[in-house]
């Protein structure tokens, strides 16, 4: 379970939620639990985290360094400390340019700083309604897991998260939801093979709350969610990450 802060929470707020959830989250031999904050609090914290939570960022640029105003690079997170960053979300795609392209670049350059990538893919209600959902499935999983050996793709995390679902309330029926990460996971398989399909994470990520949260991870391809409003508040993050262990 993985809560995407977004940009939200002052450093103050950040350390508040942190202590109210690490001596209640269930051990990480039963879920992995992920905070990613924005990159201002991420040192705060990687010192605090409890043994059964990890921190990631929310994006990084794919060089070790250079003239990228505002960006941050790869080495930056690996000193860190974090263990995952979020590339590719809908909103760095949409609002802030990013292509396939340098979503692969990313993918790459985090693997192979030690960084766990949570690759983002999804498509819009046109698409959806246009009937080509599988096409843009497949079209950016093959662009962005490019180059990604069998290997490497055991440290990849991939969160299915239609856009017209993120933050509008609005969530994919239960079925709908398995069936794109069903298909997700075939993707996968025939990029590489049934071992690396059945061992990858395929998350769902769409306006989960604990409303809903039982009956999607209890589908057969939901591996977990990644979860933008529902995680601001403790309380409710940790309804979704028990949810997980039921």
């Amino acid at each position: 379970m993985i809560a995407n802060w977004k940009m939200n929470k002052t450093r103050d707020e950040a350390l508040n939620f942190i202590y109210a959830v690490n001596e209640a989250l269930p051990s990480c031999e039963k879920v992995d639990t992920v905070v990613c904050a924005p990159a201002i609090v991420l040192r705060d914290l990687v010192k605090r985290q409890g043994d059964n939570l990890r921190v990631g960022a929310q994006n990084m640029h794919y060089e070790e360094s250079g003239a990228f105003t505002g960006e941050i690079s790869p080495i930056m997170l690996q000193t860190t400390g974090v263990e995952y960053v979020i590339l590719g979300h809908s909103e760095r795609r949409q609002y802030f340019n990013d292509t396939d392209e340098t979503i692969n670049k990313k993918v790459i350059s985090a693997l192979k700083h030690n960084l766990k990538p949570i690759l983002c893919i999804g498509e819009s209600l046109e698409q959806r309604e246009s009937g080509v959902t599988h096409d843009v499935l497949k079209q950016q999983l093959e662009a962005d897991l490019a180059g990604v050996s069998p290997e490497d793709m055991e440290n990849v995390v991939i969160a299915y998260e239609p856009i017209w679902a993120i933050g509008t309330g609005k969530t994919a029926k239960a079925c709908d939801a398995n069936e794109a990460c069903a298909y997700v996971r075939s993707v996968v398989k025939n990029l590489y093979n049934a071992a690396v399909a059945e061992e990858t994470r395929v998350l769902y990520g769409g306006s989960m709350k604990p409303s809903n949260v039982d009956e999607l991870v209890a589908q057969s391809d939901i591996d977990g969610g990644l979860v933008g409003g529902a995680s601001l508040d403790p309380e409710s993050f940790l309804k979704l990450v028990n949810a997980c262990v039921k």
